[in-house]
């Protein structure tokens, strides 16, 4: 084992000596590389459909999708539908009702906007009262001519059409011929090539014709949706970046203290960025709202190496070393410290790899392969680079503005950061035992944390935060209304969009008892379905339709009472002949929306109670699916939205438990091979274990939730706080292996590389932390928890590994010595 630790030393000094014997060289060949990445970065691609990435592959979607292609929904929009959202304290008055029929018919006059129908409030009433108006200037001009006592007559008389009664807002009053909201939806006629884009055009362009009449309309759709997701992606990066440099930069200007140092750290830190960007576009992986957390972190690691590395040459300069031979000890003695780090984040950050979801296993990839970047930049570009330039400093007499490191022995900070080593000296056994208590606490008690997800974490606030108003151009953001107008629709339009699953039913519908067969299951439902009266279910589908029919008009009545031979209602048989006079009739549209043209598929829609959740609404849509008669799938947006839950959830441990493992037995046989000291890599896992379980429990005592993007945080935590006490271990083990002396080693480690991690864990935990100003409430959430996992890091490996670090010494002494008594008897 010592041997092949041998050879991996020599190999790497090989390497190191290479840098600083031919910087300029290494110096040259980086920037080639630089340029050629910079070539990817124009062919990124956003990712702008919130939900796509989560939701591939489940079950539950792939129903919902055979829903959407097979029924017709009036009132929801699809790929080729704008919807207009019109707001006030009255729209159906007659001049709200010729606003909306303005903006139709300039959207009808625009070739480009391909208009082929609309269904709406206003060409509802319009063709009530001119039926022989079909394009919007007629309907128009039918509104115009009215009176607005003819316009409210027609309203009234128009409120028990369920076409009328669906686009307008729950609080409709019949009597006063008044209502807040309604929703007019736009079908295109769009040719095969049709894109997303295309039809975002067409909304961007339909919003700005609604924005010049009078009063609240506005346009909406996915396209909308889509370049609304696309813009948060751009001012978030906006708002951040410029505050993650801004931060970076204050404390690498503490860190550095040099001009010239601090322009070389930035520009690695740069090329770190540029490398990872180009990647993504050579890549094909789209950029999406988590991926805005990579930069984040990658500045966070190469502030941390750079740091290091300048703060190592430092440490040997001001001991009267040469460049050189300064550069050659820092580089030799970090170089294994900084594989060792890149190899657990790697770990770490790659072990969202195996994550189910798309986005969260491009977010593990993207950022992994970012953490290698970071490595070849920072522990080989920037050393030779500073060899480079202080050559050039010396050639033209460029003076060093300050280049002490950052913490010594005497100074308070070194005071301060080698307390814990006499501290854990005294009772090193007890401390780790107290550790591993409180640690088991947290973790504990963090095991109760939530886990969710919902559309609203990617979107931003109805109110913007209070320090939005205060962002200068051009990092200011625009305006934002998808979520303002996703909260007028679930709060004004509640009976059309009642939190509701889909039962997906598959089976032959004009067989005789098939309508039974889909009633039957809904008498005795489970708990959150059961709201209906009775404890029944409150269940919409082909039967419904058929009742209702049935109560308007008689001869459909007659028709489904003489085949139906129990006399409840539900006809069973004769099914073809029943459904050819409902689809004939004027409910046909209706019917199609709960049975299929081949009448081989029907959609039953349930209410659920309002205080049921998720999970327990998904395992109870799936208990009731099992009681159908034919082949049945629960869907709907709870039911998927649980489903992705799931997957969060197992995706969370899934890693964390990944990144644990694998850092610990990487760990374990490193030393093993480097050092033949093994239990060193198990004494590196105690501290970021601690700092996991702390993460834990304060993400459940905070009310923080496990979502698409903070399931990422505990197997992220890893790979970046497992730095922290590897960058100890590694200068102990120097320390160690030179002096014999554990306290002595530990002071040194604490007052030197401790002070250069002291820096970094400040840069880290702010820099990260900017994520909290993201506009969006999951970039927020991830921010706040990555800073406080460095923080939780940080402390752990001061606190922590020094007593873990005594008792390793004690029992490796203790098996020398028990060794030496056998050896000698």
């Amino acid at each position: 084992m010592r041997g092949a630790g041998e050879r991996i030393e020599a190999v790497t000094q090989r390497v190191n000596e290479r840098i600083v014997t031919r910087p300029r060289a290494v110096v040259v060949g980086f920037l080639v590389i630089t340029a050629l990445f910079a070539g990817g970065i124009p062919a990124i691609e956003t990712q702008t459909d919130i939900t796509e990435g989560f939701t591939e592959g489940l079950p539950e979607q792939e129903a919902l999708d055979s829903i959407d292609a097979e029924f017709d929904d009036s009132f929801e929009a699809d790929a080729e539908t704008t919807q207009l959202i019109h707001v006030g304290n009255d729209v159906l008055t007659r001049e709200e009702l010729l606003a909306s029929l303005r903006v139709l018919e300039r959207v009808e006059d625009r070739d480009d906007l391909r208009m082929e129908s609309a269904t709406g409030p206003a060409p509802i009433v319009a063709q009530s009262l001119d039926p022989t108006a079909q394009t919007a200037a007629e309907q128009r001009r039918a509104v115009q001519r009215a009176t607005d006592s003819e316009v409210r007559r027609t309203v009234r008389r128009l409120a028990e059409d369920p076409r009328f009664s669906a686009v307008v807002s729950d609080d409709f009053n019949p009597n006063q011929a008044s209502a807040s909201a309604s929703v007019t939806v736009i079908t295109h006629e769009v040719p095969p090539s049709f894109s997303a884009d295309d039809l975002a055009a067409i909304q961007q362009t339909t919003d700005q014709i609604a924005d010049d009449e009078p009063g609240d309309i506005r346009a909406f759709g996915q396209g909308v949706i889509d370049n609304e997701f696309q813009a948060i992606i751009v001012d978030s990066m906006l708002i951040v970046m410029p505050v993650v440099v801004v931060l970076l930069l204050g404390f690498l200007v503490v860190a550095y203290r040099d001009p010239i140092d601090l322009a070389l750290g930035l520009f690695a830190l740069l090329m770190t960025l540029i490398w990872t960007f180009g990647f993504l576009g050579y890549s094909g992986i789209p950029f999406d709202q988590q991926q805005i957390a990579v930069p984040v972190l990658l500045l966070a690691v190469g502030v941390d190496f750079g740091i290091h590395i300048i703060n190592r040459y430092r440490e040997e300069t001001v001991q009267g070393y040469d460049a050189v031979p300064a550069m050659r000890t820092a580089a030799n003695q970090l170089a294994i410290a900084f594989v060792i780090v890149t190899v657990t984040a790697v770990f770490g950050f790659g072990a969202n790899v195996t994550s189910a979801l798309d986005p969260i296993r491009n977010l593990g990839l993207v950022s992994a392969v970012g953490i290698v970047f970071t490595f070849f930049i920072f522990g080989l570009f920037l050393p030779a680079a500073k060899l480079e330039i202080d050559r050039l400093r010396e050639r033209y007499g460029v003076p060093e503005f300050n280049s002490s490191p950052i913490a010594s022995e005497g100074s308070a900070l070194g005071r301060l950061l080698s307390v814990s080593a006499t501290v854990g000296q005294k009772a090193p056994a007890l401390f780790v035992v107290a550790l591993l208590l409180v640690g088991a606490g947290f973790g504990a008690y963090g095991a109760g944390v939530d886990t969710t997800f919902e559309e609203e974490d990617f979107l931003p606030p109805e109110e913007q935060a209070w320090y939005v108003e205060y962002i200068p151009e051009p990092f200011a953001p625009g305006e934002y209304t998808v979520t303002e107008t996703i909260n007028i629709l679930s709060d004004r339009f509640e009976a059309n969009q009642d939190e509701s699953i889909t039962i997906f039913v598959e089976g032959p519908f004009e067989e005789d008892h098939a309508l039974e067969a889909l009633a039957g299951p809904n008498d005795d439902p489970p708990d959150s379905l059961a709201v209906g009266q009775g404890g029944q279910a409150d269940a919409t589908s082909i039967v419904t339709v058929i009742r209702s029919h049935a109560e308007r008009d008689e001869e459909f009545a007659a028709l489904v009472a003489r085949n139906d031979r129990d006399g409840n209602g539900v006809p069973d048989r004769n099914l073809d002949l029943i459904y050819d006079e409902l689809f004939d009739s004027s409910a046909g549209p209706r019917a199609e929306q709960y049975l299929t043209e081949d009448r081989r598929g029907a959609q039953v829609e349930y209410t659920v109670a309002a205080d049921a959740t998720q999970g327990e609404v998904s395992a109870d849509g799936a208990a009731l699916a099992d009681e159908f008669r034919y082949s049945a799938t629960a869907t709907g947006q709870l039911i998927i939205f649980d489903a992705i839950t799931s997957v969060i959830f197992a995706s969370a441990i899934q890693g964390m438990v990944l990144a644990v493992g694998l850092t610990g037995v990487f760990l374990v046989i490193t030393y093993a091979v480097l050092e033949g000291k093994p239990m060193l890599g198990v004494v590196n896992v105690f501290p970021i274990l601690i700092a996991v379980a702390a993460l834990i429990g304060t993400m459940r005592y905070l009310g923080l939730p496990l979502n698409a993007l903070t399931a990422t945080i505990l197997s992220i935590a890893i790979g970046i706080g497992i730095a922290y006490s590897v960058h100890i271990t590694a200068r102990f083990i120097d320390e160690y292996n030179a002096t014999d002396d554990t306290l002595r080693s530990l002071q040194t480690t604490l007052t030197g590389t401790g002070g250069a991690l002291t820096g970094s864990m400040l840069t880290t935990t702010l820099g990260t932390g900017a994520l909290a100003l993201a506009i969006t409430p999951v970039l927020g959430d991830f921010g706040f928890l990555m800073a406080m996992s460095v923080a939780y890091s940080f402390v752990a490996s001061i606190v922590a590994l020094p007593p873990a670090l005594f008792l390793w010494d004690r029992v490796r002494r203790a098996e020398g010595s028990k060794l030496a008594a056998l050896v000698g008897t």
